[in-house]
């Protein structure tokens, strides 16, 4: 039985968004009419947000100790806290039995679809097991998640290794590397050259907290650039020029220490640049942080950090909601509550919502 919905507002429309009063009619979850008119809502109508980097299993510890304190202030180690095999989050993820881990998963997907989130990507660690542990995870769940596996073993018969990675694309949507520096150059041109062949893609981190793994990331010929922090403007110049995506996550940048991701630098050169929340225990999953960091700390304009948040990081996932409001288009859609405390009296719903609207404006999610 086919369903039709009207709602009215100040629209958000299209890839370079526009704002519009008006109404949208949707078809069975299609947008069939698009109508600029007077209306007297003040709710604006906007397309969901894209998370495009997370590690989700971290949703079992929330509140880390993040290094020593030193008088006032705590020397914090990226290392330690999350690098593989020792790193503190893979101590805990290897000491949480699978039921644990597959409900804390489950209550931050939750958290992520309520605070307008439509899609993520994660770089899942465990092998096959944490693959299927997320899969059953999304179970139900009304949002697309890109599940990017990570192997387990990376010593040992390549052969043998070889076979656990195609196992492990067989169940997942792609690769998720932890860096350039963390298995040999061996293994991981192997892995590339599997995805490659089944015709998935490659996610890699480089340059989060040094330089020291960027060139060689870069030479694998990644489909995704994770963080690069620390990468420079000759190396930013190469990745533009190979027309590779570079995820950003600012906010996990600034409580792990490691320095501000040069984001100017890459729009200037028009690489694509789309943003994540990264560790779960680090963060919250909350994309409206994310986009206030990044107006208000770097100074990036409104509409362009909205389009990263939403269309690009859509077209970096290759999600099927497109992340944009058109007639045609079946988009994820959140109503914001335009005359909430919060919101009552902006004037630009792009600027409103990108420097101050908070998951409780939301007044409900469509589509």
């Amino acid at each position: 039985m086919s369903s039709e919905q009207i709602i009215s507002g100040k629209i958000i429309l299209g890839p370079e968004p526009e704002v519009i009063e008006g109404y949208i009619c949707l078809k069975d979850g299609v947008i069939t009419d698009i109508a600029e008119e007077n209306t007297s809502s003040e709710n604006i109508i906007s397309p969901c947000m894209v998370n495009s980097h997370t590690h989700i299993g971290d949703s079992v510890l929330k509140d880390p100790v993040l290094g020593k304190t030193i008088g006032n202030r705590v020397e914090r180690d990226l290392d330690s806290l999350v690098r593989p095999p020792d790193g503190l989050k893979h101590r805990i993820l290897q000491a949480t039995p699978q039921s644990r881990l597959i409900k804390s998963m489950q209550r931050t997907i939750s958290d992520m679809i309520d605070t307008g989130t439509f899609a993520f990507a994660d770089f899942r660690e465990g092998g096959v097991p944490g693959v299927l542990a997320l899969k059953d995870a999304l179970k139900g769940k009304n949002i697309q998640g890109r599940v990017l596996g990570r192997i387990e073993r990376t010593e040992g018969d390549l052969a043998d290794i070889a076979y656990e990675a195609e196992h492990l694309l067989a169940e997942s949507d792609g690769f998720g590397i932890s860096g350039a520096r963390d298995m040999s150059s061996v293994l991981l041109e192997t892995l590339r050259d599997v995805a490659a062949a089944r015709k998935k893609p490659f996610f890699i981190h480089a340059g989060e907290k040094n330089r020291s793994d960027v060139e060689d990331a870069i030479s694998l010929d990644p489909d995704v650039f994770i963080h690069m922090t620390h990468a420079e403007p000759h190396d930013l110049r190469q990745v533009a020029d190979e027309q590779k995506p570079v995820i950003v996550c600012p906010r996990s940048n600034f409580i792990t220490d490691v320095g501000m991701p040069p984001v100017e630098k890459m729009l200037d050169l028009g690489i694509n640049v789309a943003v994540g929340t990264d560790n779960v225990m680090l963060n919250s999953p909350n994309m409206f942080a994310e986009m206030e960091a990044l107006v208000k700390i770097y100074g990036i304009d409104d509409r362009q950090v909205f389009k990263m948040c939403t269309l690009k990081g859509a077209s970096i996932l290759n999600t099927n909601k497109i992340g944009y409001i058109a007639k045609g288009l079946s988009p994820k859609i959140m109503v914001l509550n335009g005359s909430s405390d919060n919101l009552a009296g902006i004037t630009d719903p792009v600027r409103g919502i990108v420097r101050r609207a908070r998951p409780d404006d939301i007044l409900t999610i469509i589509n």
